[in-house]
């Protein structure tokens, strides 16, 4: 990826509305951990890229996990005893604890209330719940409504199966000159909730299209999978090809208002700390860096003892930082394409300085060399920028020793990066 290439998307306006009408698209299919749900979405993100997709089968073992039974459902409420649908899954399909196993019944008030989830802080909001590993059952509504429950009796149906079938794996791949990976992944289980994480989808889906139509120096990895056992299930099958894996992030959060955060890998002095950073640094707004932590999302996975891999995430507002976060409210009206676009654009940056960053080894070190006899000194074109390009050219012959990359003479010099990388480039050639 050259200057040009990355100019032409950063100003690609029609990015920003692809990534918004794929999210409205997606938004409604009620998704989990297995299931149709995610077919159903890897259908459509299958009309952007060519996934390629794997079942996994049930009760397969990956390191110290299964793989669970394949979750369905088809419909969902709790009525009164006069057919009134206090709450319906057609409505929100949070509505019903995820992997809740089938049931059909007329119900005390007291009994349903133990199975009955609320956020009374926000009493409007359904809150979002799951039961993967846990055979059980649940509603979510919000408190308001569940304040409104006065009968003594309630007609409950969760029309859903669980029986042994797969987990379905999406990913991509686009071959570049070098076999060394940049890892993107997403996680495809939330139901309804756009920030957390179908902003992760849609931006991973669209920075694929668009990355593949460029000419790339490294290869690049993008995985579609549950969190938490679908990065589990995936290291376990590539668990002999994980060294090709240079550097990696995990999209997540990736819409809010909120600044961006940058959460370091384990190792926190890796290639795409420094390049994120950086960027971060240069790009004229605010952000935070946190150091890794063992919790989040599959960062966690990837960073394992056995592996630790160098793979951060790049997001806005963290996971549970949020008020909205799992909940109803994190929705089409919380998400800006804005900010979506803003972050697409941090980490296209993020990707055209990784791509570039070189440490280059100056062979003529002894003293400077004659640069005017090669063309390169008071005789540039006229560039407007000539004075900077010449400081560019003495800053990057001073310590183009094999131990400073690009980053290091940026940060040194305080040039910006696209000039001294230009004038490696003019250097390089002579």
């Amino acid at each position: 990826m050259n200057l040009d290439d990355l100019e032409k998307l950063e100003n690609n306006y029609d990015i920003e509305l692809e990534m918004f009408e794929l999210m409205k698209t997606l938004f409604p299919i009620c998704r989990s951990i297995t299931g149709n749900g995610v077919r159903q979405s890897f259908d459509i993100i299958n009309e952007i890229i060519n996934l390629e997709t794997k079942e996994i089968p049930s009760n397969t073992k990956v390191f110290d996990w299964i793989v669970p039974k394949e979750w369905n459902i088809n419909d969902a409420y709790i009525s009164d005893l006069h057919g009134n649908k206090i709450i319906d899954f057609e409505k929100s399909n949070l509505h019903v604890v995820s992997y809740s196993i089938p049931i059909k019944k007329t119900i005390s008030i007291d009994e349903l209330k133990k199975h009955i989830h609320t956020i009374p802080e926000i009493p409007d909001s359904i809150p979002y719940h799951t039961t993967y590993y846990n055979e059980d059952w649940g509603f979510c509504m919000s408190h308001n409504d569940f304040l409104k429950m006065k009968d003594a009796e309630y007609s409950i149906l969760i029309d859903s199966n669980l029986k042994n079938g797969s987990m379905t794996l999406g990913e991509y791949y686009i071959p570049g000159q070098i076999p060394d990976e940049f890892l993107i992944s997403c996680y495809i289980c939330h139901p309804s909730m756009c920030n957390d994480n179908l902003s992760g989808v849609v931006l991973t889906t669209i920075l694929a299209k668009h990355l593949s139509m460029q000419k790339m120096r490294y290869s690049y990895r993008f995985l579609f999978i549950p969190e938490t056992i679908g990065a589990i299930t995936w290291i376990s099958l590539n668990e002999n090809n994980l060294s090709q894996i240079k550097h990696g992030l995990i999209a997540t959060c990736l819409g809010d208002p909120g600044i961006s955060t940058y959460k370091r890998t384990k190792n926190g002095n890796s290639e795409i700390d420094k390049t994120v950073e950086f960027m971060l640094e240069n790009s004229d707004t605010e952000y935070k860096i946190l150091d890794f932590f063992p919790t989040g999302s599959d960062e966690r996975q990837f960073c394992s003892p056995a592996f630790n891999l160098n793979v951060g995430s790049l997001m806005r507002t963290p996971y549970g930082k949020f008020s909205q976060y799992h909940t109803s409210e994190d929705n089409l009206d919380f998400i800006k394409s804005e900010h979506l676009m803003d972050t697409f654009s941090k980490y296209l940056k993020t990707i055209f300085i990784i791509e570039n960053n070189r440490k280059y080894v100056n062979l003529n070190p002894k003293c400077e060399p004659q640069l005017g006899k090669r063309g390169l000194y008071h005789v540039l074109g006229g560039k407007k920028n000539m004075q900077e390009i010449e400081s560019a050219m003495f800053w990057l012959l001073s310590f183009s020793d094999g131990n400073h990359d690009l980053i290091d003479i940026c940060r040194k010099s305080k040039i910006k990066f696209e000039t001294i990388l230009e004038t490696a480039k003019k250097l390089e050639s002579n």
